[in-house]
């Protein structure tokens, strides 16, 4: 489930075709860009429900790695749930027993869950198919990523990504496409890494964002474009965000339909699951 991304706030946006040049109701077409995008994020934050389908590609230092998830989301509650089916393929891929074999995810609000297989429940699994990824002791594990990962999972509405456009204080509209047969309007943005990790979460301190910012720098990253498509119900039907970083390029692409629909999901049994750590080689 790609990843959503917090706002802090943002007053003021770029410029489009145009400049400075009034438009509707004597708005220029920067602030017309962020006052349809703040409409956006207050529809799509009001729908609660979506259903989800994504690609992602990544470059890891084992290669290429390429995700595609397939779902529904809720963000109604006080956490995000998710029922989704997630494959991986790819050379950063090889070698494992579920690359490119379709895998049940669930994600509960404080939890995420994956079915890995039979292979892995023969093996890794003490037999049993579900990994279970607890996002506090997630957040313990891997220090401030970690702690970022945990916020994101359990926050990751559709309307973050709009927020960030508007955070960035950098946003212009682009044009009018048709997206999967829906008419929009495009808006895109790019962000700087060294404020990236500031504008994601707001529970992070001084020092964790700090360590943030520099590991990000570590891996090549320094700045990301992030797009959106919003259609004439203000709701986001696609979103995509792209970096260039030391390992190769990360670039994710989401699309969004039938807002309000049902979503429920449950953990599995815990007769069938296996916490993450547990699994770790050396663990008895």
């Amino acid at each position: 489930m790609a990843a959503g991304l917090t706002a802090c706030g943002g007053s003021s946006g770029g410029s489009d075709k145009g400049g400075d040049s009034a438009d509707k109701g004597g708005l220029s077409p920067a602030q017309l860009a962020i006052t349809e995008l703040q409409q956006a994020s207050k529809s799509t934050e009001k729908a609660e429900s979506a259903k989800v389908e994504g690609d992602q590609t990544q470059g890891t230092p084992q290669g290429e790695i390429s995700t595609k998830t397939e779902g529904s989301l809720d963000w109604s509650g006080g956490g995000t749930t998710a029922e989704m089916t997630v494959t991986q393929q790819g050379s950063g891929a090889n070698g494992l027993p579920t690359s490119g074999k379709p895998m049940p995810a669930r994600y509960t609000e404080d939890a995420m869950y994956v079915n890995l297989g039979d292979q892995f429940a023969s093996t890794a699994g003490k037999g049993k198919h579900w990994m279970k990824y607890d996002y506090d002791k997630l957040a313990e594990q891997a220090g401030p990523s970690g702690a970022l990962i945990k916020d994101q999972m359990q926050n990751n509405n559709p309307a973050r990504s709009v927020d960030l456009l508007l955070a960035s204080g950098k946003v212009k509209k682009v044009g009018s496409e048709t997206v999967k047969g829906k008419k929009t309007d495009h808006y895109s943005g790019t962000i700087e890494v060294a404020e990236l990790a500031r504008m994601q979460s707001k529970k992070l301190s001084d020092k964790e964002l700090e360590q943030l910012s520099d590991q990000l720098k570590q891996q090549g990253f320094k700045t990301e474009k992030v797009d959106v498509w919003i259609d004439a119900e203000h709701l986001l039907v696609k979103k995509q965000e792209r970096a260039k970083g030391t390992n190769g390029a990360l670039d994710s692409t989401v699309f969004y339909s039938d807002y309000g629909t049902d979503v429920s999901v449950e953990a599995p049994a815990g007769s069938d699951t296996v916490a993450f750590e547990d699994a770790l080689p050396g663990r008895s």
